[in-house]
């Protein structure tokens, strides 16, 4: 496969919808932002968020120009991305501290990741991340990247643990014996 007719960068935009909670969890928080869909970037689409729908249970907010790109080093985390049963877009979304082109504070996407690897870590660091499946043709995309770029890393032999030299729970080294050492009759 030829790997320099690969694109390695794509632009996207991010729909978020403002959802009403309703029922017992309506209690605590009246809304809730939900990630609605990742789709192509477009000219017309503009550099600044902006409001796409509303009525008195929703609204959708369109977030453009984010990039997504495929470094080569992260191969072995779009595999595992595209492998999966329902490969996915992955985002990280923040809100806003103070409102900016709305009444009240949006929910800001950050990054844009096909990389099951960024989205894992970003999760770790207790990051708001959220996934929606990414159409046929981006899957195709990253499996075309994966099919180029992606290179096992050689298996390293495991030494027989009959060999492997036996330590405390300290980390010191310890011995096995039969012989009882402590109390009881030495018969």
């Amino acid at each position: 496969m030829e790997t320099d007719s690969l694109p390695l960068t794509l632009e996207t935009a991010v729909v978020m919808r403002k959802e009403r909670i309703t029922g017992a969890m309506s209690r605590w928080q009246d809304w809730r932002w939900v990630l609605e869909d990742v789709v192509a970037n477009e000219p017309g689409f503009g550099a600044a968020p902006r409001l796409l729908y509303r009525d008195e249970t929703q609204e959708r907010w369109l977030h453009p120009g984010f990039t997504v790109r495929l470094f080569k080093d992260d191969a072995e985390g779009y595999l595992l991305n595209a492998s999966a049963p329902a490969p996915c877009w992955f985002v990280l979304w923040r809100m806003e501290e103070s409102p900016s082109v709305a009444a009240e504070p949006l929910a800001r996407p950050e990054i844009v990741t096909l990389s099951y690897h960024d989205a894992g870590r970003w999760l770790d660091a207790q990051e708001t991340v959220e996934q929606v499946p990414a159409p046929p043709a981006i899957v195709a995309w990253l499996q075309a990247f994966v099919a180029a770029h992606y290179v096992p890393e050689p298996k390293r032999r495991r030494r027989p643990v009959s060999f492997q030299s036996l330590q405390d729970r300290f980390g010191n080294p310890a011995s096995v014996s039969t012989v009882k050492k402590f109390g009881g009759d030495p018969s």
